[in-house]
């Protein structure tokens, strides 16, 4: 038996047509985004910043009853 909630992220060379497009296909429909930022630490002298550089985007899919 399959679980009623999953999460689905969308991997790096796809889009997220692809991602909800695969959702469908395990047989889960949409019910909520998640968007994660990312970070990286540049060193530049002797000041460390932080600067974003990407995101991560999660769906999180109910299972479709049939």
């Amino acid at each position: 038996m399959k679980p009623n909630k999953k999460r689905f992220e969308v991997m790096e060379n796809e889009s997220l047509a692809d991602c909800l497009d695969r959702m469908k296909k395990e047989g889960y429909q949409v019910v909520k985004r998640f968007e994660k930022p990312v970070f990286q630490e540049v060193k530049s002298g002797g000041n460390t910043t932080i600067q974003p550089i990407g995101r991560q985007v999660f769906f999180e899919g109910r299972r479709i009853d049939s």
